[in-house]
């Protein structure tokens, strides 16, 4: 990895402290009782795979999202997770060993940094992007290394269109452990996204959850000119 500026070790330093109770603190992310775990499942399911496919689990944290998938792509298939922090890494290892999956490699690195593999069915991001100032760079990337019939697929967070701010800032204080939350509002982050992703993606779909508190955005790569799908 590269140096480390003041953000990166601040977000290092967080998830070290995190790491090890991550998977039971995270049931209570961004509040109490919110269905992510159902929300993860629609991401992947999002992402169309089929037995054998390659996918890059960006911001993997503890591995959550690695079950979901070995579901989907079977022990022929291959999950590369990777993530920023080394011991959330330590934790999503200690997952895989538990579960004896042998297709599954981790990266640390940072996701602006990562040089995706060319040729990859799949990139995932569930609750990260937004945290990252450069995400469209990051998107940019990986849609690029996507085969043609490849997916990618971003679940985030982000504030309901009609709520008024100071019940956007309860609603998502939870969900936003680094720096101001007026701050993440005023940035609009998922704004970036969707734009990041019609840019470098054929036919994005978009769609709203749990009352414009989270966001799925899904698409493909396009089409070469004059080229049929």
């Amino acid at each position: 990895m590269s140096q480390l500026d003041a953000t990166q070790e601040r977000l290092i330093a967080t998830y070290r402290r995190k790491a090890k109770h991550y998977d039971v603190v995270s049931r209570l992310y961004p509040v109490p009782g919110y269905p992510q775990q159902a929300q993860r499942r629609r991401a992947v399911q999002a992402l169309r795979l089929r037995p054998g496919a390659t996918v890059v689990d960006v911001a993997c944290g503890t591995g959550q999202n690695f079950p979901l998938i070995e579901r989907a792509i079977g022990p022929g298939g291959r999950i590369v997770g990777v993530d920023l922090t080394d011991a959330m890494l330590a934790q999503a290892q200690r997952r895989i060993e538990r579960n004896g999956w042998s297709n599954v490699s981790l990266v640390q690195a940072d996701a602006a940094d990562y040089a995706f593999p060319a040729g990859i069915d799949a990139v995932l991001s569930t609750y990260a992007l937004s945290h990252l100032p450069d995400c469209g760079d990051v998107i940019a990337r990986g849609a690029a290394a996507l085969a043609r019939d490849g997916r990618c697929v971003v679940l985030d967070l982000k504030a309901p269109d009609d709520t008024h701010p100071m019940l956007a800032r309860l609603g998502t204080a939870l969900g936003r452990p680094f720096g101001s939350i007026d701050e993440w509002l005023a940035r609009r982050p998922w704004e970036g996204v969707r734009a990041s992703m019609q840019e470098a993606l054929g036919d994005l779909l978009w769609s709203e959850l749990c009352f414009g508190t989270a966001f799925l955005a899904a698409g493909s790569p396009a089409a070469p000119s004059g080229a049929s799908r």
